[in-house]
């Protein structure tokens, strides 16, 4: 590569505060999520104390013009000069304890990064309760770096020590040098690479892991919410803002809130639907070159369209932030069938069908009602194929040239519409294609989704039961266990007959949604005795039999025929349920009732147990829900960490041992709940921790 094209520097650590502080370096405090344990910014501080290396940082210029002002802000302020590529954490760990600033966190939780010192050994530590009683330590080292403060607080220290113990002079001026020590910190000096502005993102990335030890590939969302808290920073933190209320809980006497039961968006995704509808481009890298004021055409500079590409993306952000708008879409997938976020194992599918409803509503202005039916059979074709997976930003490009070159209105834009779906969901689909995806185990399949949501759209009774499924799933709700998947041919009577794989057993043609209490009743009895049992028991017969029969796909004589048949053919019926349950969506006359937003007192109160429903990962090694090794990961990838939990039910990180999910989650430097933090490695995928804990509750019932 060109040395022209970087340069290898040197930053005093003063400098780079003072830079951070000018805004020449891009530091937000939401860039990215400040992901770094406490531990880890005390042996950094420890580290450079020793004279230790610590590591290169990797600048890229923004290619700004000088002088520059951000969009938005109405204050004229400048665009950075450098970007962090390598190096945010080391910075921001920096800044925010030399500066006492606060940091925001993953969970979007604030707060400081309080370090402490111990000038008798040079020993940094994290300010606990412990600490900072004890004289020992300067609690909070944030104030050796405030003007015209290092003296007070050496002596302030030093009295409070003496105090407590004798100081001679010989140990006071120890004291006091190391002190000193630790305020020179600011002039040690870190290597920097600066490349130059004129290097493509994909250059930058290929640098980024050459020179990481880690070697942790860079993603995209990294690139564009960096330059957008350089070039547009107030249009960074609204979708964080929003993202944030996206997680808490609404309040039915408060302000409305974007809070709800189906997806807690990341900046990066709310991003992506931004670009989609403002600049018709769904590949992410198109953000890029705009807010750099590149042309979409070329990639060449192109001040003059910077504007005009910033005016867009202001005006689609603000569309898909607008409440309204977001509420209206989330009663699509209500209407769709799907009841929650454990019914969506796609999230693009939710995002590109947002994406869909804007431009019809916004620009198409396609009436609500027909707005809201086409979108609902969109999401569920969309969700139930795999639409949006592998090369999605591909196939929603494609989308959208199919719709520019045929919709002209909003009667040719739900026309289109209607046109895909039909052409995808062929009569190949549902009697080859779905059935086929029907012989699957996962849990969380989209054919299985499909079905449940099927059942919801149908109203359809529990099996054996006059409870709806429905109701049973309901999120706001929160009846933990009130229905769950059971085992026609249950498992033990399988082993029984020879058939021991999992895969085998837990086939989705093999489950049906059950009350469980119905289900503690069944137990392992052989469907030939339980099933006329639970009949008679249940007086069920009739109309009202051949209904649960008809919405739970159950061929005519299933509890006696041989297994592998009994699979094939409820799996075909499956199939037609789901149509049916499709072709209702376009029914004027199907209506379902929404749910009203509200807070999840319900969920909260379940959630946590509550009186002697405590659960500890040692009780899930028990039952057999997890095994002694099993990977744990943090939710949304946005930690760069991989734990296991060992044999005494502890997670494991780095070699330490942690009690507790939260304690392990709090490790990381996340304050949520360590339960719904953590996944773990399952054979059918990333399954939330806290999902294993409600079954076990379950069993106890």
């Amino acid at each position: 590569m060109a040395q022209a094209r970087y340069k290898n520097t040197s930053y005093p650590v003063s400098r780079l505060v003072e830079d951070i502080q000018r805004g020449e370096i891009a530091l937000p405090d939401l860039q990215r999520p400040y992901v770094w344990p406490a531990a880890k910014a005390r042996d950094l501080f420890d580290s450079m104390y020793k004279g230790f290396p610590v590591g290169y940082l990797l600048f890229w210029e923004t290619g700004a013009d000088v002088g520059a002002r951000q969009i938005g802000t109405g204050d004229g302020r400048q665009v950075a000069r450098h970007l962090i590529v390598d190096g945010q954490q080391r910075l921001t760990s920096l800044y925010a304890v030399m500066t006492g600033a606060s940091v925001t966190r993953e969970d979007y939780s604030t707060g400081r990064i309080r370090l402490a010192f111990r000038p008798a050994d040079a020993t940094f530590a994290v300010t606990d309760a412990a600490v900072e009683q004890d004289p020992e330590y300067l609690p909070d080292i944030s104030e050796l770096w405030k003007p015209e403060n290092r003296k007070r607080t050496v002596r302030a220290f030093l009295r409070r020590l003496g105090e407590k113990r004798e100081l001679d002079d010989d140990e006071r001026d120890q004291l006091d040098t190391a002190l000193d020590r630790v305020y020179e910190l600011a002039g040690y000096t870190f290597r920097v690479v600066e490349l130059a502005g004129s290097m493509s993102e994909d250059e930058v990335a290929e640098i980024f892991v050459r020179i990481n030890s880690k070697g942790v590939a860079l993603n995209q969302a990294d690139f564009i919410l960096t330059l957008m808290s350089v070039f547009w920073e107030k249009g960074r933190r609204e979708l964080e803002d929003f993202c944030r209320a996206a997680r808490e809980p609404s309040n039915l006497a408060g302000p409305p809130s974007p809070f709800n039961w189906f997806i807690q968006p990341h900046p990066s995704q709310l991003l992506r639907v931004t670009t989609t509808v403002a600049l018709r481009r769904a590949v992410l890298k198109h953000v890029y070159t705009a807010l750099r004021g590149r042309s979409l055409e070329t990639g060449k500079p192109d001040p003059a369209r910077r504007e005009e590409q910033f005016a867009k993306l202001q005006k689609a952000q603000r569309d898909v932030l607008d409440l309204t708008h977001w509420h209206e879409f989330l009663q699509c997938l209500e209407r769709a069938g799907f009841r929650g976020t454990r019914m969506i194992s796609a999230e693009n599918a939710v995002l590109y069908s947002y994406v869909l409803w804007l431009i019809g509503r916004v620009e198409h202005r396609v009436p609500i009602d027909r707005l809201r039916e086409v979108i609902a059979r969109w999401f569920f074709m969309a969700h139930m194929t795999g639409r949006y997976s592998g090369s999605f930003e591909s196939r929603m490009e494609h989308d959208l040239t199919r719709l520019t070159s045929a919709a002209q209105d909003g009667r040719g834009f739900a026309a289109t519409l209607d046109k895909i779906i039909d052409d995808t969901l062929s009569r190949d689909f549902w009697e080859i294609t779905l059935p086929n995806e029907l012989d699957s185990s996962a849990a969380k399949s989209p054919a299985l989704m499909a079905y449940i949501a099927a059942l919801n759209i149908l109203d359809a009774d529990a099996l054996l039961s006059t409870a709806k499924v429905r109701s049973r799933l309901d999120p706001a709700l929160m009846l933990k266990k009130g229905i769950e998947r059971h085992h026609l041919f249950p498992r033990n009577y399988l082993k029984g007959q020879g058939i021991k794989e999992n895969t085998r057993i837990n086939q989705i043609a093999n489950m049906a949604l059950v009350e469980w209490s119905d289900n503690i009743a069944i137990s392992d009895t052989p469907p030939a005795e339980y099933w006329p049992r639970q009949l008679a028991r249940r007086n069920l017969a009739g109309d009202r039999l051949e209904r649960q029969r008809h919405w739970h796909a159950l061929p005519p004589g299933w509890e006696h025929m041989p297994y592998a048949e009994f699979l094939a053919a409820r799996r075909t019926l499956m199939a037609a349920v789901v149509r049916d349950a499709f072709r209702a969506l376009s029914d004027r006359d199907y209506r379902p009732v929404y749910p009203q937003p509200g807070t999840p007192a319900a969920a909260t109160s379940t959630a946590s147990g509550g009186a002697g429903a405590w659960v500890a990962l040692s009780d899930l090694l028990a039952s057999g829900l997890l095994a002694p090794g099993t990977p744990v990961v943090p939710r949304q990838g946005v930690y760069e960490a991989t734990g296991e939990i060992d044999a005494e039910g502890n997670i494991v990180l780095d070699g330490e041992r942690y009690d507790s999910p939260s304690g392990a989650a709090r490790a990381l430097g996340s304050s949520a709940n360590g339960w719904t933090f953590w996944r773990v490695r399952t054979r059918e995928g990333l399954q939330p921790l806290d999902d294993l804990r409600q079954e076990y509750r379950a069993r106890l019932r």
